[in-house]
């Protein structure tokens, strides 16, 4: 799906999510990808009022706006989500800010006809200025889905570029790996291209088409678009794991990419490569995951740990 939400509005980009939602499953769809921050919003060009040593009370004000746009999990904007996906028979991948205590995570929701709410991996490694707004997201939530279409797992953006992390996925057995950006350069092609062709996975990668209009008039744009007021070009892409590009990539405009799954044509594609397989050299390269939750704060009081 390429389009952009409503940028700091959540119940407004919700409704949108659950109006395509319907529409791909009216269209036969069993899976559908959203781009990264769908919910919530990406705020391109913004620097929050923040410089080494100091920030504004502006900054402050915008970071209030963009902390109200954000959803948490058991919230009713994911229970919408979720009954949606429960309706029309669509497994959902949808980028959302989600907010968990008094920090905001940039999350790949994943959420299963059958049981909602599967996965919710936040974004382990924000780029750059992120860093200000998005929390870092551990090990504990590299999750996967299992769907009619095949096993389904989500890497956000730059997290694509950590090839650890890509080998921890591919080892859970990803079959379906979403990729959510808001990357809308030319070469993230020749990325998506390769985690395909490395993973031998099909390769769904969703970005908004964002217009400057689209955001609120006092929105500031402290760095401006090489586009103009473009924002975002989209740039989506479904790609099979012999490298062969389905559909797409889109740019230029919002819409829907559809393509049919073949998962023979994955297996076909492990005679020659299985990067955590044959291929893989166990008694010379090995990668341990800490998979634990990684709680600021542990009370040993019997009833468990948990996050403050």
């Amino acid at each position: 799906m390429q389009s952009a939400g409503v940028p700091f509005d959540a119940e407004a980009s919700t409704e949108r999510a659950v109006r395509y939602i319907a529409e791909v499953g009216d269209g036969g769809a069993e899976l559908v990808l959203f781009p990264e921050a769908f919910i919530g919003g990406y705020p391109k060009g913004t620097a929050f009022g923040a410089a080494i040593g100091l920030r504004t009370e502006d900054g402050r004000r915008e970071y209030e706006r963009y902390a109200d746009g954000a959803v948490a999990i058991d919230g009713p904007e994911v229970q919408r989500l979720a009954k949606a996906a429960r309706e029309h028979g669509v497994s959902v991948v949808i980028g959302v800010i989600e907010r968990l205590g008094r920090t905001l995570y940039c999350t790949a929701l994943m959420l299963s006809p059958e049981t909602g709410v599967v996965g919710a991996h936040r974004k382990l490694m924000p780029t750059g200025t992120e860093r200000l707004v998005w929390g870092f997201g551990d090990g504990s939530t590299l999750d996967t889905m299992e769907s009619t279409a095949g096993r389904v797992g989500s890497v956000i953006c730059w997290e694509n570029y950590m090839p650890l992390l890509r080998q921890a996925m591919y080892a859970q057995g990803v079959e379906i790996y979403c990729a959510p950006t808001a990357d809308d350069r030319e070469s993230w092609q020749a990325t998506m291209q390769h985690v395909a062709l490395e993973g031998r996975v099909f390769v769904l990668s969703a970005c908004q088409f964002l217009t400057r209009d689209m955001l609120p008039d006092d929105h500031p744009m402290d760095v401006e678009s090489p586009h103009g007021d473009i924002l975002m070009r989209g740039g989506s892409v479904i790609i099979d794991p012999s490298g062969t590009v389905l559909a797409g990539p889109l740019f230029g405009e919002s819409g829907v990419l559809y393509a049919e799954v073949d998962l023979s044509v994955k297996t076909r594609a492990h005679l020659d490569f299985d990067a955590v397989g044959h291929y893989s050299r166990p008694d010379v390269f090995s990668l341990s995951v800490n998979t634990r939750p990684a709680a600021s704060v542990q009370f040993a009081d019997g009833a468990g740990d948990r996050a403050v």
